[in-house]
């Protein structure tokens, strides 16, 4: 339905009973973050909280909590957005089938952005002190906006054709931040905003940005939507809520979206810098305080009866899972046209998003080739890794599509039985030494610092993958409790993992190699357990193999590829690296790691109270 305003929307979810009002006051420090964790793992409603402690505000959580209420949301939109897709793809298919296409017409019409003097979001203004607080886990260095919109110019074109909307993290309060005067703005590699922060930079200039909460939600999946460079998300939004975008120009600011609930306008130095963060992410760990662009506040504006939505960021599967489904959904189809040879590629959200990608792709070089082995999958696999956020991964499995047409590469554990029956580790690892990962992933040796690597596999099966462990079998003393996680692969708990400086560098110790390699060496080409192609050493191992997400967790957010894979028999020729027996992974937690997020138990306690008959979540959580 293309709402018009996000008032409309929650009235809408109301009377279809996909949301539930709480009328008792709410904390927005911790408590309702806590309430959108446990309904959204309940598969719950849409939230509405009514009444927040020491705020004007009502909050909304859990709007895009599951893909069907997402579907719901754009349920007039979705299938024109697909067909506009499959045209961009191939044109012609609009002469083939014309009547499929039918409601395109309707949705380019609704494709546009129109210049207004005003509208509701200018009914009142504010200041940043006065907005939600909203703290999500215990450790965060203070309130931050989890739904924000911000909207940026191309300092040299400015206009909306060359306009980037994205959602990328605000802090509203805590740190060096001088309070109602500065915000703090965090954004990743390879975000749009950051060609314009770079031509500010150039220009000596600074940034305007103008960031919106609330509104229709098809502004919000805009913001998160991959779209390629140049492709406004006005216009997306535009066609997912089918409705046009409403600016108004602003004589001391970028123009501004009238519909959003909330406007915070303003800019930054593009060359200044604040302390941001910690903040509860979306691997599971807190990503750290490190310096950021901080943007000063020129206005706080809102409408009347401001909605103001958020969600939180955690450990894998969180709400924005449903924004991963639903852009599959969307541009899954694309992603063939732009990598010649690929058939698909999933961003595993157990595993943090951007840590593991499965790909699959076309082995098409040599089919006269005697012995198949990765060739155009290597091309491939290099052009996927040169994709925009795909760039960020850390660990690429690529299959070839012609050995299994079957398969389903969102069906993981199938996948992975796949690739480790014909994985040859002598020959199909390939690593990326000293590049770039994501900002929020401290596995590696710095800030955006780490390694990658490419897991090839092309032809028949080369192995039968057990899934029992050997009985009555050794191993080297401190390494025990030996659990199956997937066939063909078993987690180990190994001794904690204490790395001791040398010269000064905590990362150039080998102490802890050394009982990676004392494994190893025990785990000889006769042992058992050598019969598993992957072996996981892990702080846990009961833990680890007790789900398949956990296994993914573990396994991709705690280990660097070129620091933490080691192999049975491993060699280096001509700067080549393998291994000619088990491929060990060292997933244990490591000094340099952030930790974890863990609830506050204080707060756990209050939420239960309210999910006990009679509460207004019983049944709920």
């Amino acid at each position: 339905m293309g709402y018009s305003s996000l008032q409309q929307c929650v009235a809408d979810l109301d009377r279809t009973k996909q949301l539930v009002r709480i009328p008792q006051e709410i904390d927005a420090h911790l408590e309702a973050a806590e309430i959108q964790r446990r309904v959204y793992q309940a598969g719950g409603p849409a939230v509405l909280f009514e009444n927040v402690k020491g705020c004007q505000f009502r909050m909304v959580s859990n709007l895009f909590g599951t893909l069907d209420r997402t579907r719901f949301l754009f349920r007039d939109a979705l299938t024109a957005v697909r067909h506009l897709v499959e045209l961009k793809i191939d044109p012609a298919e609009l002469a083939k089938r014309p009547w499929r296409y039918l409601d395109v017409p309707r949705t380019l019409w609704s494709m546009w952005t129109r210049r207004v003097r005003t509208g509701p979001v200018f009914a009142n203004e504010t200041t940043v002190d006065q907005l939600p607080r909203l703290h999500s886990w215990p450790n965060d260095g203070g309130s931050f906006v989890t739904l924000p919109q911000v909207y940026t110019e191309d300092p040299d074109q400015p206009g909306y054709t060359r306009s980037n909307l994205g959602m990328y993290r605000i802090q509203l309060s805590g740190n060096e931040y001088v309070p109602n005067k500065e915000i703090g703005l965090h954004y990743q590699l390879h975000r749009g905003i950051g060609v314009h922060h770079a031509a500010a930079v150039r220009r000596g200039e600074r940034l305007k940005l103008n960031i919106f909460v609330g509104g229709p939600p098809a502004m919000t999946l805009a913001a998160v939507m991959p779209l390629p460079e140049g492709l406004s998300e006005l216009l997306f939004a535009a066609a997912l809520g089918r409705r046009g975008i409403r600016m108004a120009a602003r004589p001391d600011s970028l123009p501004v979206w009238v519909d959003a609930d909330f406007c915070i306008t303003g800019s930054i130095d593009p060359l200044a810098t604040k302390p941001e963060g910690p903040f509860g992410d979306h691997l599971g760990y807190y990503s750290l305080a490190h310096p950021f662009p901080v943007m000063d506040v020129s206005h706080v504006y809102h409408r009347k009866d401001a909605i103001w939505p958020f969600t939180v960021v955690g450990r894998p599967p969180q709400e924005d899972t449903s924004f991963g489904a639903i852009i599959h959904e969307i541009t899954g189809p694309i992603i063939p046209t732009v990598v010649p040879g690929v058939k698909a590629v999933h961003a595993v959200d157990a595993a943090g998003v951007h840590p593991l990608l499965l790909a699959m792709g076309s082995e098409r070089y040599v089919p006269f080739a005697k012995t198949r082995r990765p060739q155009e999958l290597l091309t491939i696999a290099n052009a996927i890794l040169g994709q925009g956020q795909l760039s960020l991964a850390k660990y690429l499995f690529i299959a070839a599509k012609e050995d299994a047409a079957e398969l389903e590469i969102h069906h993981i554990a199938d996948f992975f039985r796949h690739m480790l029956e014909r994985v040859d580790w002598e020959r199909d690892l390939h690593f990326h030494t000293r590049t770039t990962i994501d900002t929020l992933d401290y596995s590696g040796d710095g800030l955006n610092a780490g390694s990658k690597v490419v897991i090839a596999a092309a032809g028949p099966p080369r192995r039968t993958l057990p899934v029992e462990v050997p009985a009555g079998m050794s191993l080297p003393s401190g390494f025990d409790d030996v659990r199956v996680c997937l066939p063909g692969v078993v987690a180990v708990a190994a001794p904690r993992f204490e790395k001791l400086p040398r010269d000064g560098n905590p990362w150039a110790s080998g102490d802890v190699e050394a009982a990676v390699q004392r494994f190893c060496t025990a785990i000889n080409s006769d042992h058992p357990l050598n019969a598993f192609p992957l072996i996981v050493l892990v702080d846990d191992a009961e833990f680890t193999a007790r789900t398949l997400n956990n296994w993914l967790w573990v396994t991709f957010t705690r280990s660097n590829p070129a620091a933490d894979i080691h192999g049975i028999g491993s060699f280096t020729q001509q700067k080549h690296w393998g291994c000619r027996g088990s491929l060990i992974i060292d997933a244990r937690i490591k000094p340099h790691h952030a930790p974890p997020l863990i609830e506050d138990p204080a707060i756990t306690k209050r939420v239960d109270a309210l999910g006990a008959p009679g509460g207004p979540l019983h049944g709920l959580i």
